[in-house]
């Protein structure tokens, strides 16, 4: 009798199977060569600034921390912070009156976004400058019977106010353009369940609309303020001084060094607009959970580790 066919050895299954695949990465010459003459620019451009006498690196070093230079980037940011809070609340005033059906509301909304859209931000600092020269006094009341009340704009000029009201009505405009955009980009249907669900109109904006538009609305207005702090050296219009810029600017009209000093402010708007710039990415990173189907750092090291423990529960199983 013939002995019945067996299956193969364990040690027949382990020989069988596959040798892992050694990946070998691509070589990219391109790249390194590249990189060797961006590293080769970098060295000669900072030899060449650090051996030049004109940076005066010692007057940079001298003022870097000057008490003068920390007072101006202090106004910077108070100006940056103030003009950013006043332009997003009329911008969000702006983009609703854009979005309503009441065609008067529409156009006023469009004409102010016509008016400072259209003229440069410099000019119309200039006219902030100019406005009490403009209009000397200003009287609230009934025209030619009585008035309430009597402003005189000579007496209560300041051009750190006329500065930020300049700044914040320019950035106004593209705020409404900001936020018009993104509640435009969240469905019509988000509004219509909301409403059915007997939502008002205000409420689904503020629990359905604006929490899905904020992934288009954060990404520009995080722009929009780094940008507003670097506009913030045009207030010189109005003029006002006070500002990094503007410090820096004085103290080089008296030491005759402005390189230096303009180093010095670049360091500033450079450190601020970093630091901005990290602030920004959170934002973006939590108001856009769930919109991409790629899965963070975290996420993937996580579902690595569970393969591995589950082959070490399996093995201890098989042990038990």
């Amino acid at each position: 009798m013939t002995a019945p066919a067996t299956g193969p050895s364990g040690a027949d299954r382990v020989s069988a199977e596959p040798e892992p695949i050694k990946a070998v990465p691509l070589r990219h010459p391109g790249q390194w060569f590249a990189a060797a003459i961006v590293l080769v620019l970098v060295v000669l451009f900072v030899y060449g600034a650090a051996t030049n006498s004109a940076y005066a690196w010692n007057t940079y070093a001298n003022y870097l921390f000057d008490t003068r230079i920390l007072t101006g980037m202090w106004y910077t940011l108070v100006l940056t912070v103030l003009s950013m809070i006043i332009a997003i609340v009329l911008g969000v005033l702006l983009a609703v009156m854009r979005l309503s059906s009441n065609p008067v509301l529409r156009s006023t909304a469009w004409v102010y976004l016509w008016v400072f859209r259209g003229t440069p931000v410099y000019v119309q600092l200039v006219f902030w400058g100019l406005l009490p020269a403009i209009y000397k006094q200003i009287d609230l009341g009934i025209p030619f019977v009585v008035q309430f009340a009597h402003f005189d704009i000579q007496a209560l000029y300041s051009a750190f106010i006329f500065a930020m009201i300049g700044l914040a009505l320019n950035e106004a405009a593209y705020m409404a353009e900001i936020v018009r955009a993104g509640v435009s980009s969240v469905g019509e249907g988000q509004m219509e369940a909301s409403v059915a669900l007997g939502m008002s109109w205000s409420l689904a904006m503020r629990r359905t609309v604006l929490p899905q538009a904020m992934r288009v609305i954060i990404p520009p207005t995080g722009n929009e303020v780094i940008s507003m702090l670097k506009t913030t050296s045009l207030v010189a219009a109005v003029p006002f001084t006070g500002d990094l810029y503007g410090r820096a600017r004085d103290i080089s009209g008296v030491n005759f060094e402005p390189i230096p000093l303009l180093l010095v402010a670049s360091t500033w708007y450079l450190a601020i607009t970093s630091i901005l710039m990290v602030g920004q990415y959170y934002l973006e990173r939590y108001y856009s959970k769930g919109a991409s189907r790629q899965m963070t750092a975290r996420q993937l090291k996580a579902m690595a580790a569970k393969p591995s423990t589950t082959i070490a529960e399996g093995e201890s199983d098989e042990r038990r």
